[in-house]
């Protein structure tokens, strides 16, 4: 397994008591392999991949990324963690107006601090992979919604990671360009062996995933298969 949580519990503080947000939710996620996470707004869908993306600690329970345990990690080695190996494409894109879809992914490991010839060669590389190669230098206003999105996974893959945490990533986009961008999700999962999973409210795109699992109330439903 590559992405393991072992009976993770999280709350919130509301009001003078306390919100469950996760009861005691256990998931294990192969490489190379799709978790479609589904629910209604407020099942705990957010709070699930937050705490997989090790940006909110539990209260209770373990979460491990590639075999490392987080329980216990400092700050900096969460998030030398999740630089190294935890790709995170978030709803909205987010591309930074002044650079180019080529330089997006290199400002990525220029963070990671690897040299700017390798950083352009796996750019291009991951660009090429999405389907972008020929868009490498226009800015994000010159782009497309579905174009914007896909900068935003290749940008989420440049370094490598072996986790992929994907939120919503078809909310702004119509049916045929956000099954292009589940189907392009799927393809990489497999071709580049990471554990996936993927929050999305659209069951028409399910089919893409290789497991379904149900978030109510904060607990986990595995109805099977798509």
């Amino acid at each position: 397994m590559t992405l393991e949580l072992t009976d993770v519990t999280l709350t919130y503080p509301d009001g003078e008591g306390r919100l469950t947000a996760l009861d005691a939710v256990t998931l294990a996620v192969p490489k190379g392999t799709v978790t479609a996470v589904v629910g209604p707004s407020g099942s705990g869908k957010s709070s699930l991949l937050a705490v997989a993306a090790t940006l909110v600690t539990p209260d209770a329970g373990t979460v491990a990324v590639d075999g490392t345990a987080t329980t216990g990690l400092s700050r900096g080695e969460l998030t030398e963690l999740r630089r190294r190996r935890i790709g995170i494409v978030f709803q909205q894109p987010n591309l930074l107006p002044s650079l180019t879809a080529l330089e997006q992914l290199q400002v990525m490991a220029h963070l990671d601090g690897r040299s700017p010839a390798k950083a352009r060669g796996r750019a291009m590389e991951l660009l090429d992979a999405v389907g972008l190669a020929g868009q490498a230098h226009r800015r994000p206003h010159r782009l497309s919604g579905g174009q914007r999105q896909r900068v935003n996974i290749a940008r989420a893959l440049m370094n490598d990671p072996t986790v992929l945490l994907v939120d919503e990533p078809t909310s702004a986009l119509d049916h045929e360009r956000g099954a292009g961008v589940v189907d392009l999700l799927s393809g990489l999962t497999r071709r580049r062996a990471t554990a996936t999973v993927l929050v999305t409210h659209d069951r028409a795109h399910l089919a893409a995933a290789d497991r379904v699992v149900e978030v109510h109330d904060g607990r986990l439903r595995f109805p099977g298969t798509p």
